[in-house]
């Protein structure tokens, strides 16, 4: 499963702008990386992994601004279309993580 986070916070006043960069701090910490800018994902094992990190990112919403949450599995991440410039690229492959616990 993959999570994508799309934001689009203001930051016309310096606490906006704390604000702003708090979730994506927060983001960050979580295990998100940037897809592009405002849009973060991350790699999840299992829907249920992927529900706890979803909760976590609606914790820590900020007061101002639009957040919008999507959740694919790894076969609808694979089927993305990624251009850069005018040429295409492939899309990442899927992460195949190795836990030890």
């Amino acid at each position: 499963m993959w999570i994508y986070v799309l934001f689009d916070l203001p930051t016309h006043r310096p606490e906006d702008v704390k604000a702003a960069n708090g979730f994506r701090n927060y983001l960050i910490k979580d295990g998100f990386s940037m897809f592009q800018y405002s849009i973060y994902i991350r790699h999840c094992r299992s829907r249920e992994n992927a529900a706890v990190h979803v909760r976590r990112v609606k914790q820590a919403l900020p007061a101002l601004g639009k957040v919008s949450i999507l959740t694919v599995t790894d076969k609808q991440f694979g089927m993305m279309d990624v251009f850069h410039s005018t040429k295409k690229k492939t899309a990442p492959s899927p992460v195949n993580q190795l836990e030890m616990f």
